[in-house]
């Protein structure tokens, strides 16, 4: 089984390598809606604890209906392509990126915070240069899972017309190919895999460099010095 899969990737690489291309692509536009979405979404939620409990309610019960589920109540009402499996894909990842959000900003320490606003900074101020970057290993830890959670979804949005690694397992399971199916689900996994590897980066490098390998002391020493800068 292992060679004839490598066999295949052989004979068949521009049919895999186009829907790689497809992947990325889909991923990439899912990725970008979503973190601007997070963000904005999870910003105004610590401005409304109203709207904190209602969107991390409504995001948490999206995240309990299965996905095909989700995609075929979707193509009812968009019709199939790509842009039913986007709608599907952003409303699953939303929901680590403004827990995520909203829950870094509020953890800010409340010290630094009255520091801050002890020397006159704004409102903008406080949020651009105090509390984004003391929230941003927290946010970015909710981007990579919402990034390898993308990936994988991605796979099963061909199974609606999107395009994509998925369209390798559906044509595997459609013609009863094993090899086909697992061909287009190691690869999926391999990118997910390896995303997340580099991801994993460059979170260390974030959580040393805004957060301090010390613990809280070193974290409100860093940005009381933030703060007279």
């Amino acid at each position: 089984m292992p060679i004839r899969i490598l066999q295949l990737y052989r004979d068949r690489s521009d049919f895999f390598w186009e829907l790689f291309v497809q992947h990325v692509y889909i991923t990439l536009i899912a990725v970008g809606i979503i973190t601007v979405l997070g963000l904005v979404l999870g910003i105004a939620m610590t401005k409304n604890k109203w709207m904190a409990g209602l969107l991390l309610r409504l995001t948490s019960f999206l995240f309990t209906i299965p996905s095909i589920a989700l995609f075929g109540v979707l193509v009812s009402i968009t019709g199939i392509g790509l842009r039913s499996a986007l709608i599907a894909i952003i409303l699953y990842g939303l929901l680590p990126m403004i827990r995520n959000t909203y829950t870094g900003l509020i953890e800010v320490d409340p010290e630094i915070m009255e520091a801050a606003e002890g020397m006159g900074s704004t409102p903008g101020q406080l949020l651009l240069r105090i509390q984004l970057p003391l929230a941003l290993p927290v946010i970015f830890s909710g981007f990579r899972t919402m990034v390898v959670m993308t990936i994988a979804l991605g796979g099963i949005a061909s199974f609606i017309g999107a395009g994509g690694l998925g369209r390798a397992i559906w044509r595997g399971i459609s013609t009863n190919y094993a090899e086909m199916t697992i061909a287009g689900s190691l690869l999926i996994a391999l990118f997910a895999i390896i995303t997340d590897m580099m991801l994993e980066k460059v979170e260390q490098y974030l959580r040393t460099h805004y957060l301090g390998e010390g613990g809280k002391h070193e974290k409100t020493q860093l940005h009381h010095e933030r703060v007279k800068t």
